[in-house]
């Protein structure tokens, strides 16, 4: 990969006026930018919802199929909530101002099937340093049955798309745990993105170590223990992966695969238009920004634009300092992207995978 960088290395004075703004509210309301009693109550919430349906199937207190689904799905519901609204704080560095506790809650993407190490590279150096630009941000760089981006080759598959890539969605957690953290892992050592002498084989042993440690948990017990059969079980565990993948899939992707933002490219140089800021503004898309509900259940990843602004602040924050963050822009002239509704952003989702598959997009030149 070769090195990008924007061609204003300066913080904008849009950008030192909202940076400034956000910081004087919390010196003037006092709080930390780290997680409140609300995220303490909702990393318990989320860990009971995640471990207990599986239990009780452990343990026989369910013994009919039904039962079994339902304990399987909810389990799912509760990994993508770790997933959400605990690890991804975690791995930011945002839960605690303690690094030692944002590790040992980051080793809750690791408890849940996935790789923290693999993740931190993936998401918080690629994606969040590089977001929407096809050479940088690997969340973009889909199988060749997908088109993420108008920089992307198109082929005969992407006309349909818009049809089949919800249930690929479906299936990609499946795809972390088993293969795509061995895959990603080797691609990230191969870019020379882990340093250090025995790194990569010291972190593909953790990483198997933690997948046997999950599968045993998931499937293993199960299996030995519960009154259903290996099929059942195995078909339980497709469904709570189908849960856990389609709502994580939906979430992420709805701010960032959207018709009214920008896909820009680095020149030959490796250069792109801008600073970073201004450009996560051009790449983001909120919503559903008034369902306080929602918003607790996903992490407070309606709100994208201020967690790609400020990934160094915790989640439970970003409700109230987006009234900032748009006023600012609006100060600049500089457009926010939001949707409405939830409903609105898959809306607007499924459009755009339709046009990546059948229109000619004019991408974003650098």
């Amino acid at each position: 990969m070769k090195t990008i960088r924007f061609t204003e290395s300066d913080l904008s004075d849009f950008s030192v006026t909202l940076k400034s703004r956000v910081n004087f509210y919390f010196n003037s309301t006092q709080q930390s930018k780290f997680a409140n009693r609300e995220m303490f109550i909702k990393t318990i919430v989320m860990m009971v919802v995640y471990f207990v349906p599986v239990l009780l199937v452990i343990t026989g207190v369910v013994d009919q199929t039904w039962q079994l689904f339902a304990c399987f799905i909810l389990s799912g519901l509760g990994m993508a909530g770790i997933g959400m609204g605990i690890m991804h704080d975690a791995i930011h560095g945002t839960y605690s101002k303690n690094p030692t506790i944002n590790k040992l809650l980051g080793y809750t993407l690791n408890m849940v099937g996935a790789n923290a190490t693999v993740w931190r590279i993936q998401h918080n150096v690629l994606h969040h340093s590089y977001t929407n630009i096809s050479e940088g941000d690997d969340d973009i760089n889909a199988p060749f049955f997908l088109r993420f981006s108008p920089n992307a080759e198109k082929n005969a598959l992407h006309p349909y798309q818009h049809w089949y890539t919800w249930f690929f969605y479906g299936l990609s957690t499946v795809s972390w745990v088993t293969s795509k953290d061995f895959i990603r892992l080797k691609r990230y050592y191969d870019m020379g993105l882990l340093k250090g002498k025995n790194v990569y084989r010291n972190t593909v042993l953790k990483i198997l170590a933690w997948k046997i440690v999950y599968y045993a948990f998931t499937l293993g017990l199960p299996i030995a223990f519960s009154p259903f059969g290996v099929g059942e079980i195995l078909l339980a565990f497709l469904a709570l992966h189908f849960v856990t993948g389609l709502s994580i899939s939906l979430v992420f992707q709805t701010a960032h695969i959207m018709p009214d933002v920008e896909f820009p490219q680095a020149d030959e140089n490796g250069m792109v238009e801008g600073e970073r800021m201004l450009h996560q503004l051009a790449t983001t898309c909120n919503y559903s920004e008034k369902s306080r509900l929602f918003s607790w259940m996903i992490g407070g990843l309606n709100y994208q634009v201020e967690h790609h602004l400020f990934p160094d602040i915790c989640h439970v924050h970003y409700r109230k300092i987006a009234p900032i963050v748009k006023a600012t822009a609006a100060e600049y002239n500089i457009p926010y992207h939001s949707k409405k509704t939830f409903f609105n952003a898959l809306q607007d989702h499924f459009r755009m995978l339709y046009l990546l598959g059948n229109a000619e997009l004019v991408p974003v030149k650098a």
